[in-house]
């Protein structure tokens, strides 16, 4: 047995923060990951950087990855309005896998690889059941056995027999029961679930009979206005306006794929003690974006409301606090530098983010200032816990500013209700807040930094 932790490192497509049981803010079991945040700490402000491109995974998953900024993590950036190439990883960035390869671990992944090819065969030296895709059916998946020459070409390529989430954790579990070498492994367990088609097995899906969910208290039949995005693909997955019967079957689907994945994590975590790992590894559950799922009229994550952007985070483990809640705010990369740190592992110089090691194990109580986060180029966000500045850039002339911006108490309407952008007493706060995403945009180098932004009343 090595002297250093393993590491589990698990990661969802499409899990919002609140949809976790332990949360106390939604009606959905989740009595795994209610056991993982009570033997070790779950971070309740945890926020993506967001996502150029309608498939906010791929870009957000490449700044876990890279420990880099979104316009810095994956492939140059020229026309942010079409990253043609935000499914490879910029080269000039270290790996997560691969930097803890470099370190003597035994890499492993299954599941969800929504980057380039070329990067998993650098960081990972091993695994099965790999997805190199976006989405699929659940019960179809295009899958990939290792292959050491890091080609994985399409002839090679067969459909999974099974669901999902059953597929990846059990190659997981096979990893973990066959593993006998001295060397500490990291294991990397990437979910499809609980993305769309949410087709959760029957038992699952008999849980949550959609006349008993509770609409959410932002439920809305439209968005109050045209956002830019109202017409990509997760949107149409139901009419406008929505219904409360058409939102409460697709929060019931939602809830129990979530249900489905946590009974599998169940299972992973069994698997690791049963080896005899359960005590010596780091394990993290966090998520690549989150989903509206009905709230605010919306049903994708193409936005820069909380429930898109705000995301689980939980990390258990050797050095770890047990049942300790963070209310401070952290960013998803950070979680490449937090990892480092919790294992001994050194942190490459490419490293953008920052640690939460301290925070994990209770040596420090600070964290964050605050967060931003982006969708494509029209949505940007920042918060600083408290308060939360959204903007809504133009379609056309946004050199000239743009077309609202919206602010939220969110302390005190962490539903994200009403707009006070209008209430001439708040402008210095409003002000202070686009200080704030002007100094982010400037340092993660977003070329909207440049575009002035006319406050309301300012003749925007």
């Amino acid at each position: 047995m090595s002297a250093r932790p393993n590491v589990l490192f698990m990661i969802a497509d499409d899990h919002r923060f609140s949809g976790m049981g332990h949360v106390g803010r939604e009606a959905v079991r989740t009595p795994a990951l209610d056991a993982l945040a009570a033997r070790g700490t779950a971070f309740r402000k945890a926020y993506i950087m967001g996502g150029l491109s309608g498939a906010v995974c791929v870009p957000s998953r490449a700044t876990v990855h890279t420990g880099a900024s979104v316009f810095r993590g994956s492939g140059d950036v020229e026309d942010i309005a079409s990253p043609s190439n935000y499914g490879r990883l910029n080269e000039k960035y270290g790996t997560l896998a691969g930097t803890f390869r470099d370190a003597g671990y035994h890499t492993f992944a299954t599941g969800k690889w929504h980057n380039d090819k070329k990067s998993f065969a650098d960081g990972f030296c091993a695994g099965g059941n790999i997805f190199f895709g976006g989405m699929s059916d659940h019960l179809a998946v295009p899958l990939h056995d290792f292959d050491a020459t890091g080609d994985y070409p399409q002839s090679a390529q067969y459909i999974g027999e099974g669901f999902s989430t059953n597929l990846f954790t059990d190659a997981a579990i096979d990893f973990l029961d066959g593993y006998e070498d001295d060397d500490p492994f990291f294991l990397y367990l990437a979910f499809t679930s609980p993305h769309d088609p949410r087709m959760a097995p029957e038992e699952y899906a008999a849980m949550y009979d959609p006349d008993d969910v509770e609409l959410p208290p932002n439920f809305m039949a439209e968005h109050p206005f045209d956002n830019g995005e109202m017409r990509i693909r997760d949107e149409d997955l139901a009419a406008y306006p929505r219904t409360e019967a058409e939102v409460r079957r697709h929060i019931a689907d939602y809830y129990a794929m979530i249900t489905h994945q946590d009974a599998h994590i169940a299972r992973v975590l069994d698997a690791l003690d049963r080896n005899g790992h359960g005590e010596d590894t780091i394990i993290v559950y966090t998520a690549d974006h989150g989903l509206a799922v009905g709230q605010h009229g919306l049903l994708g994550k193409q936005n820069v409301y909380d429930h898109s952007v705000r995301v689980p985070m939980i990390v258990a483990g050797p050095g770890v606090q047990a049942g300790l809640d963070v209310d401070e705010i952290v960013c998803l990369y950070d979680l490449f530098p937090t990892v480092c740190d919790l294992t001994g592992t050194p942190i490459p110089d490419s490293v953008e983010s920052r640690s939460n090691a301290d925070l994990a194990t209770g040596a420090s109580a600070t964290g964050r200032d605050s967060a931003f986060s982006v969708y494509r180029d029209i949505h940007r966000m920042v918060t600083d816990g408290e308060w939360k500045l959204i903007r809504h850039y133009r379609a056309e002339g946004r050199d000239k500013g743009v077309d609202r911006v919206q602010l939220f108490h969110v302390g005190e309407d962490p539903w994200e209700l009403t707009d006070l952008s209008g209430d001439v007493s708040q402008r210095d706060r409003l002000n202070t807040l686009a200080a704030t995403m002007t100094a982010w945009m400037r340092d993660v180098g977003d070329p909207f930094a440049s575009i002035p932004v006319l406050l309301p009343g300012s003749g925007g």
